[in-house]
């Protein structure tokens, strides 16, 4: 949890910049957000989507951390990486469209390997996003997290469809409800007048827990509603990656490797024909329309978790391209 002692005092040019958060959240809340920092493993469309949105809204730090180079399949959504910068390091390319979003926050580019990084090293944020990451990736990057009391989160998107994963272990924040209260109003001098109910809204603390990334993996059939198509979807991905190493191209369009992965999780599921249309949809790249729907929702839970202000999505949010709707599940408790 960020502490309240740990935030910065706003200077009168951060309070007029962020005039808008502080009249919305609060000073508590606004200081919370101003002392977070952030760490974005994986910077393609959707990490920049998401890198976006809390470099506005004034966090203390941002690190992008990505060993890859940026290919031409980047150009579909990676707007922080100028078309003269393809086949640079996406983090280190990303960094001056990121940084001059908002000169108040520090933007750092990490080019090293996620791998090579120490358990130790995640526990110099407040909070952790992983993307493009494998199984085994987010497994341990999320245990590290839990140990460090590090916030975490991952998620990533396929062509149309997308998912966002949650943890934030044993979460405060404060809630503004609204509450009816009785007032009496004089009348003609005399000291007891009408009485009548007026509404106000008060801030109430509330405590919400989470499970671990690993929890929500291979749950059971009945703990999913029947809309649920993109759940499955994310399995049969991110097993893909983490049997191959990374998602299937353009041109692996219907290959094997990826009927056999969808092919175990639909036997084990006994889904039928049911996500056919799902597995041979567009599932190549990432598409700009969805990396700014899930990259939004990201981008608010951070925001969220960070400034300890509104109640937290627990714990998965998946986006299901042929509604253009999201549904929340809570899964693995």
């Amino acid at each position: 949890m960020l502490d309240h002692k740990q935030t910065e005092e706003l200077t009168d040019h951060e309070a007029e910049l962020y005039d808008r958060q502080l009249r919305l959240w609060g000073l508590d809340s606004q200081k919370r957000l101003r002392a977070a920092k952030i760490l974005l493993i994986g910077l393609d469309g959707f990490g920049a989507e998401i890198a976006k949105n809390i470099i506005l809204a004034g966090v203390k730090s941002v690190t992008f951390l990505d060993h890859r180079n940026a290919i031409e399949l980047d150009r579909c959504s990676q707007f922080f990486i100028p078309k003269e910068d393809i086949g640079k390091n996406k983090a280190e390319a990303s960094l001056p469209r990121a940084q001059n979003l908002n000169p108040m926050v520090n933007v750092n580019a990490d080019s090293d390997k996620v791998d090579d990084k120490p358990d130790e090293y995640f526990g110099q944020f407040d909070i952790v996003c992983a993307m493009h990451c494998t199984i085994t990736q987010l497994k341990r990057i999320n245990r590290a997290c839990r140990n460090q009391k590090v916030k975490f989160f991952a998620g990533d998107v396929w062509g149309g469809l997308g998912y966002v994963f949650i943890d934030l272990q044993k979460h405060e924040y404060v809630e503004d409800v609204s509450k009816s209260k009785k007032v009496t109003i004089p009348e003609g001098g005399e000291p007891v007048g009408k009485e009548k109910i007026e509404t106000i809204i008060v801030s109430e603390k509330r405590t919400e827990t989470f499970v671990p990334f690993e929890f929500i993996l291979n749950v059971p059939k009945t703990s999913l509603t029947k809309e649920e198509d993109i759940y499955y979807m994310m399995l049969i991905l991110l097993n893909y990656r983490e049997k191959y190493g990374e998602d299937p191209l353009p041109n692996e369009r219907g290959c094997e490797n990826l009927k056999n992965e969808a092919s175990a999780i639909i036997k084990k599921y006994e889904l039928g024909d049911k996500i056919n249309n799902l597995v041979e949809s567009d599932l190549y790249g990432q598409l700009s329309p969805v990396c700014s729907v899930v990259g939004g929702i990201v981008a608010q839970e951070i925001i969220k978790a960070a400034s300890q202000k509104h109640a937290p999505l627990n714990n998965l949010f998946t986006f299901n391209p042929d509604s253009s709707c999201g549904i929340i599940l809570k899964l693995g408790y």
